[in-house]
């Protein structure tokens, strides 16, 4: 079900995207070569109780960790192992946190020494095309529109869209109506409306846009295992545009070249 919320909800909504923003700006400073996908885990983990917040992730429908953690051609919804990062890796590290109720959700992208310069391009193509997605972002604009953005963006540099994981909106729940799927017309689909609360998340394969599910029933990778990216925020539309919730000071990159 779509909710708008109260001034006082996205309140809460801000400060939760606020802790979230500060999380993982720590984790996209830090991590770096030699580390495992588990200490980036433990890490959040550790950040999580410090700002008293607790997990978007862990125990949704049974998933063992507070952040999924996706390396080259992994896409979505890895699982964090003793997997040890080493030069040219991409990471991705995406993260929800539930303050006072109120879920926010980002991801960020972690570019590890020396990355493939067509690798880098195509990491900065995933946030550009975010970016591109926050420009149609008003009252009366529509669910299409944001789509519309990010496939025409990605897809004129050669790149592909996933399309069996989508955008949402978010609140009191993580997953709330509408979906915001990262291709679509413009005009069409759920009118974007003052107090909705969505994550805007273009998921992105350097490759053919197909994936399949490992055996552990939760991380996702491109079938022909090109690189794969996922930038994400939490945006609050407003009566005159759009707020970045999960925002850091005002900063939207969520690209950390190491």
């Amino acid at each position: 079900m779509m909710t708008i919320k109260t001034a006082e909800e996205i309140e809460l909504m801000r400060i939760s995207g606020r802790i979230l923003g500060s999380i993982l700006g720590e984790l996209g400073r830090t991590t770096k070569a030699g580390m495992t996908t588990l200490e980036i885990n433990d890490k959040a983990e550790a950040l999580m109780a410090e700002h008293k917040v607790q997990s978007s992730f862990k125990g949704y429908h049974g998933f063992p960790a507070v952040i999924c953690s996706a390396v080259n051609s992994e896409v979505v919804h890895g699982i964090p192992t003793n997997y040890v990062l080493k030069d040219g890796d991409i990471v991705t590290i995406d993260c929800g946190v539930i303050y006072k109720k109120f879920h926010s959700d980002s991801a960020i992208t972690v570019l590890i020494g020396n990355v493939e310069e067509s690798k880098k391009a195509f990491v900065y193509a995933t946030q550009k095309a975010l970016e591109k997605a926050l420009t149609v972002l008003k009252p009366g604009a529509r669910v299409g529109d944001i789509g519309f953005a990010v496939q025409q963006y990605i897809e004129k540099r050669g790149y592909s869209i996933v399309r069996d994981y989508v955008g949402h909106g978010i609140g009191r729940s993580m997953h709330e109506d509408p979906q915001i799927p990262n291709f679509g017309q413009r005009g069409k689909g759920p009118l974007l409306t003052p107090g909705m609360a969505i994550a805007i998340e273009p998921i992105t394969i350097m490759g053919e846009r197909f994936t399949e599910t490992l055996p552990d029933d939760w991380t996702v990778v491109s079938r022909d295992g090109t690189s794969a990216c996922q930038i994400e925020h939490t945006i609050a539309i407003t009566p005159t545009g759009y707020e970045v919730l999960t925002a850091r000071d005002g900063n939207i990159n969520n690209v950390f070249p190491q």
